[in-house]
């Protein structure tokens, strides 16, 4: 965090390092159950159904991030256009992974041998993992100032906080 916390605003900060918290544990238990055994009727695979979840979670968290917080800092803060524009930037990318992990927890799913399956999501969540660490850690640092400043939220904070359970 940038500042001091003081009211509601610095809260937001703190609160948005705390719902990316909350990601990286969700990513961290999606790649401990790779492991896990297949339901052998293939009905409700764990990996695919935990997989979805976290990803949607992740998708949502960034939309909001698109369309509400960031788009409420550039009307307040002009000046973060930039760093903005990085960050949605790296949203894209982490949208083509999550693709790719959709696609392969799918494959996963529904393959008679999954384990080459397995191995390329893990990788995929790998990659994805170290994304998102950097992603987080620079955008906290990068606008937890302009929250703590006194960014406003119009109602973006639902989607950019608030996540259902897995």
């Amino acid at each position: 965090m940038a500042s001091r916390p003081t009211g509601r605003t610095a809260a937001l900060s703190l609160q948005l390092a705390r719902a990316h918290q909350d990601l990286r544990r969700r990513l961290a238990d999606l790649r401990a159950g790779l492991g896990r055994p297949r339901r052998p009727d293939g009905h409700d695979d764990p990996l695919l159904a935990h997989c979805l979840a976290f990803c949607t979670a992740l998708t949502h968290h960034h939309q909001g991030e698109d369309t509400g917080l960031f788009a409420q800092l550039l009307r307040e803060r002009p000046d973060l256009a930039p760093t903005i524009g990085k960050l949605v930037e790296d949203h894209g990318f982490i949208t083509h992974i999550l693709t790719r992990v959709r696609d392969l927890a799918e494959q996963a799913a529904t393959a008679a041998t999954a384990a080459a399956d397995l191995e390329a999501v893990g990788r995929e969540l790998d990659g994805l993992a170290a994304i998102m660490d950097s992603h987080f850690a620079y955008e906290e640092r990068a606008i937890g100032a302009a929250l703590d400043a006194g960014a406003g939220d119009d109602g973006w904070s639902e989607a950019v906080l608030r996540f259902r359970a897995p």
